[in-house]
């Protein structure tokens, strides 16, 4: 979440410094490029907390033996299967009649 926080963040920058250098008269993608440049600028420098929230939970995520992140609907499935009886015999290949 941390993540999404911050993107969206830099994201409403760049939307921001965009319109302004537009109005200014830069053009189109000269006003995109400068606002991006400007809003990694603005969240480098001011936002570092943020930014080391983001990148830690960036971390924690990719790093190996991380544990899988499932949903709550993937882990009630989970506990429905594991409250099953190992020796239930499952045939999946026949239709129900």
């Amino acid at each position: 979440m941390p993540f999404l926080k911050f993107t969206a963040l830099r994201l409403g920058f760049v939307a921001v410094f965009s319109v302004i250098c537009y109005s200014l008269g830069l053009g189109a993608i000269f006003s995109v490029i400068a606002g991006a440049i400007l809003a990694w600028c603005v969240t480098y420098l001011f936002f570092r907390e943020m930014r080391n929230r983001a990148a830690s939970s960036l971390q924690r995520r990719f790093r190996d033996g991380a544990p899988p992140v499932r949903s709550a609907s993937e882990l009630r499935d989970a506990d429905a299967e594991d409250s099953l009886d190992p020796n239930t015999p499952v045939n999946s290949d026949r239709r129900k009649p």
